[in-house]
């Protein structure tokens, strides 16, 4: 078997993409070539990799089965090349750092910029790409060996992943300095205002539901909102009661526009998770970024 790497890139750029066409766009080949390639590999297969459906090719129970391991040779070809140099001039020394973060939307925007400052203090070098989008999104990016780990807000029911805890955030209830919403609201009150929610899908919303619905049984009234920042801005407007990290609200509390409601809950906190392919190399400047212990997915 004389499989090559260009026939497995081409193989997962078509399960991306959906066509040859589209997979040849992105990987700079013609229709043509990407379908020869295409085709090359799979007769050198027991079985087919994708059903075809009109001009789309899907994948079936094969193709789905080598997806993961097709990107995750991709991936370690990436990194073998980057650490063989090759790409760089000659003499130019290591490879710079590069580190790729996929972090959910409270923690990409509240908790990671600290972090990332004072790595780029002390390497100014460094490059930190730092996906953010709900925990969903990120899950979805480790899975597609895009990035190489994922920061969640909550738990991941995603088989074949490597999650541990990072830590824990704590959560409290706000609401507009001028609210008609009284400073201590008993649970009726709570469960009859209108909550200021993330879509489904977020880790925050998982987590406000989890914290929240075993005492007050149902949200009366909700708002979806599609991001931690307008809930915050919601909230202040007057429009409604919200869940967040304290994190996220410490500004327009120390402001004044948002107050911290006194309320008979107990005190609230979520777990904040890793998620990691098991095919992705964990950098150990990533590992000290997080104050991960360097054997921290040895057994997970």
């Amino acid at each position: 078997m004389h499989i090559t790497l260009r026939q497995w890139q081409v193989f997962v750029g078509v399960a991306d993409a959906g066509t040859t066409a589209a997979a040849g766009e992105q990987l700079a080949l013609s229709q043509s070539a990407t379908s020869a390639a295409l085709n090359e590999l799979e007769t050198q297969l027991p079985a087919p990799l994708f059903d075809r459906i009109g001009r789309r090719l899907v994948l079936n129970a094969q193709g789905r089965a080598l997806l993961g391991p097709a990107r995750a040779l991709l991936v370690g070809a990436a990194e073998l090349e980057a650490m063989a140099g090759i790409g760089r001039e000659a003499g130019a020394g290591g490879p710079p750092l590069h580190l790729r973060i996929g972090a959910s939307t409270t923690i990409g925007n509240y908790l990671l910029p600290a972090r990332v400052a004072s790595l780029l203090a002390g390497n100014p070098l460094a490059q930190v790409d730092l996906r953010i989008g709900n925990s969903a999104d990120v899950v979805a990016a480790v899975q597609r060996l895009e990035v190489d780990l994922g920061l969640i807000e909550g738990p991941c029911h995603d088989s074949g992943l490597q999650v541990l805890p990072w830590q824990r955030d704590a959560l409290v209830i706000v609401a507009a300095a001028g609210a008609p919403l009284g400073p201590a609201p008993d649970l009726a009150a709570l469960a009859a205002a209108r909550w200021l929610l993330r879509e489904p899908g977020s880790g925050t919303r998982e987590a406000v539901e989890q914290a929240l619905l075993p005492h007050l049984h149902h949200f009366g009234r909700s708002m979806q909102l599609g991001s931690t920042e307008a809930i915050k801005q919601a909230a202040a407007a007057g429009l409604g009661v919200a869940c967040l990290s304290r994190h996220a609200v410490a500004d327009l509390v120390a402001l004044g526009t948002l107050r911290i409601l006194d309320t008979p809950l107990p005190p609230l906190s979520r777990q904040l998770w890793v998620v990691r392919h098991p095919g992705k190399q964990v950098p150990p400047a990533l590992a000290a970024l997080l104050a991960l212990p360097p054997d921290a997915f040895a057994h997970a």
